[in-house]
């Protein structure tokens, strides 16, 4: 029997316990071990760290949110407008920008860039400077633009424009109106229109200051600048009906010869409706009559009449005495 029992157990134990089992199983068990203590070292030393992460996180919201309920409070509610520097401009039409954009967001979250680029869209307004008064207020200081000259539009209204070519608010009754007008600006709210109108005011300068030192200024009641190479002058007073074509230059010596030349027309009783002055050296009167005159005037004229008459007559004589 006891033989039968060691056959029985002896094989048990060897097939349980094969060469090299018992080595391996606890050297399995040492790696995961180490394993799961290297990962507890490692988020032990990080918990801190994503402690603080997520309280700074948390911080920041409730920061935020403190920080929206602040600026949105009732204390910041816009509750006056500060113009100042405002001559032509209507304090009303500031204060109305600056509301419509600082709207229910209140003073402190009020775009003040956005409030400054409004402002400077309206006519007279060139440059603008606006900054918060907090709590509730807004202040706004206007550098407006200079009046230069009056244009007349192509709808017939009359209003002031500056040198930059930038059409203003309309010419008041009470407005004191410079020597002449301008006709022939580009309405188009556009830069290439103020680029081109800059040239005109230009050219409307030089003719201002040239007919002012020759005192021609107050003859002429418009000028029309649409083509800078063919400029007109319309002419002011009895006659108001007489347009001068004076070109691109020279208007003080052309419209002096244009003035001198319409006199000696109607010296002679010349009915004139134009004066072409475009040509250094030549002038050219359009009578009602439809006839066209050169430069030489009725004066010049008699008198190169009256040489020749001269002449014939000693010419006469001298064949007499002969």
């Amino acid at each position: 029997m006891s033989a039968v029992k060691e056959q029985l157990v002896s094989p048990r134990v060897r097939q349980a316990s094969p060469r090299g089992a018992s080595s391996q199983r606890p050297a399995r068990r040492a790696r995961g071990a180490s394993r799961s203590g290297a990962w507890s070292e490692r988020w032990s030393a990080a918990a801190p760290w994503v402690g603080k992460a997520l309280l700074a996180v948390v911080a920041g919201v409730l920061l935020f949110m403190a920080y929206r309920a602040a600026t949105s409070a009732s204390i910041f509610q816009l509750a006056r407008v500060d113009v100042e520097g405002v001559a032509r401009t209507s304090p009303d039409e500031v204060q109305a920008v600056v509301r419509s954009v600082v709207g229910r967001g209140g003073v402190w979250r009020a775009d003040i860039w956005s409030i400054k680029r409004e402002i400077e869209k309206l006519p007279w307004v060139r440059e603008a400077v606006v900054s918060r008064v907090l709590p509730s207020a807004v202040r706004v200081r206007v550098r407006e633009r200079t009046p230069f000259a009056v244009a007349r539009t192509s709808s017939g209204r009359f209003v002031w424009v500056d040198e930059e070519g930038v059409l203003l608010g309309p010419f008041a009754p009470t407005d004191e109106m410079p020597p002449f007008l301008v006709r022939g600006l580009d309405e188009a709210p556009t830069e290439a229109a103020h680029r081109s109108n800059r040239e005109r005011l230009a050219r409307y300068r030089e003719m201002l200051d040239e007919w002012r030192a020759r005192g021609l200024a107050e003859r002429v009641s418009e000028v029309n600048l649409e083509d800078l190479r063919d400029v007109r002058a319309q002419l002011a007073g009895e006659d108001a009906r007489i347009e001068v074509r004076l070109g691109g230059r020279d208007f003080g010596a052309r419209l002096e010869r244009a003035l001198k030349a319409l006199t000696e027309m109607r010296q002679a009783g010349r009915e004139v409706i134009s004066v072409d002055a475009t040509q250094d050296r030549r002038i050219v009167v359009a009578l009602a009559s439809g006839a066209r005159l050169p430069n030489d005037g009725p004066q010049e004229r008699g008198r190169a009449g009256r040489g020749a008459s001269e002449t014939k007559r000693k010419a006469s004589d001298g064949r007499r005495e002969g």
